[in-house]
């Protein structure tokens, strides 16, 4: 009697903070941050998990799979790179697609992943389906990790409103041992280890309950040595891609060139305004004093870059030079190009040069 008139009572005022959607989600992020995976896949439902991974800067491919092309394709604009990334490309490169398909069936479109997420999603399932899934999720992409969260029905009494499941949807919705006994055996049977955590704390002299959101972390063990039987692997694709972004990157020469371009034409810009401002102020003692400090700065930062007489900028009747070895001692420069060779290569043709393409040429009568 005590019992239930405590989960009464706390169905009555229980709340996460924050919502449990996104302790999910910062749970998968937390554990992108840790293991460091290139290509993740998962169930992408409204791809808001998938807008938040792609800000991991680990991450390479992104892939989404889900059976209801209508929901992913409400929001999947939102995975489109931004005018930004175009003038900003990354280091990095990023490629994001999204697939209409069934966890339940094979595709070598969802092979080499590293990392498989399939949050809140094994309940909705038919048996049928549940029945496949350890086989073609552990059997057949074979990932390194995989993280699996799905409704703790121990929780549900908890819930204000609850009766039989959280969602109409739900086939089923396992307790504590439920759960941990299905992922235990699909561990066994395919070499991998598991860790039960969750997210969603129950109240304090509640903890029996466990997590509202109960999660399985599976890590795979090397060498495999699985008792399973390991499957052919199918040639013919059966999902459908409905979405693909390919975010612009330094790792593409064309937007490596661009970059490259822009940042020694910024460079020699700066060079030559200090350069004409440095005669400016030797002319002009009264002004020369008041901006002293900016000239000096800039001045200590050349000189320490400047290491030979060949790398000096100049000026020639109303041309200014600025030696092609100066720029690429600009540390961003530097790091953008790495060789002195490929400085020359990528600016071939973009930046106006000296006759012997030693120096960047500006004429001093127009900016």
């Amino acid at each position: 009697m005590e019992k239930n008139f405590q989960e009464e009572e706390f169905a009555q005022v229980i709340k996460f903070t924050p919502p449990l959607y996104q302790q999910r989600y910062q749970f998968v992020k937390d554990l992108v941050e840790k293991y460091k995976p290139k290509k993740v896949d998962l169930g992408c439902a409204d791809c808001r998990l998938l807008w938040m991974l792609k800000f991991c800067s680990c991450i390479e491919v992104l892939a989404g799979l889900d059976i209801s092309a209508s929901v992913m394709q409400e929001k999947m604009h939102t995975l489109s790179p931004l005018p930004f990334d175009y003038l900003q490309p990354s280091e990095r490169s990023l490629t994001v697609t999204l697939h209409h398909g069934s966890v339940a069936h094979k595709d070598p479109c969802m092979l080499g992943f590293d990392l498989v997420t399939c949050i809140e999603l094994i309940e909705h399932l038919e048996e049928s389906e549940l029945k496949k899934f350890p086989e073609v999720v552990f059997g057949f992409m074979a990932p390194s990790i995989v993280v699996i969260s799905t409704p703790n029905s121990e929780f549900n009494p908890l819930l204000p409103g609850v009766v039989l499941h959280r969602h109409p949807d739900h086939k089923f919705e396992w307790n504590q041992a439920q759960f941990q006994s299905w992922a235990l055996e699909a561990a066994r049977c395919y070499d991998y280890s598991v860790e039960f955590t969750g997210v969603g704390h129950p109240p304090t002299g509640m903890e029996n309950v466990g997590f509202c959101t109960q999660i399985g972390v599976f890590v795979r063990k090397y060498p495999q040595t699985g008792e399973c039987v390991q499957y052919e692997k199918p040639t013919e694709a059966v999902y459908k891609t409905v979405f693909k972004a390919v975010y612009p990157s330094l790792k593409d020469e064309k937007y490596l060139r661009n970059a490259v371009v822009s940042e020694v034409i910024f460079t020699a810009q700066n060079i030559k305004h200090h350069l004409m401002s440095k005669h400016e102020y030797d002319d002009d003692p009264e002004r020369k004093s008041k901006f002293q400090p900016s000239v000096d700065c800039f001045s200590d930062c050349l000189g320490k870059l400047v290491v030979d007489k060949t790398m000096e900028p100049f000026v020639s009747g109303n041309e200014v030079y600025i030696p092609l070895a100066t720029i690429f001692s600009f540390p961003k420069v530097n790091q953008l190009c790495g060789t002195f060779e490929k400085l020359c290569k990528l600016i071939a043709g973009k930046v106006t040069l000296s006759s012997d393409g030693s120096a960047v040429v500006f004429n001093t009568e127009h900016e």
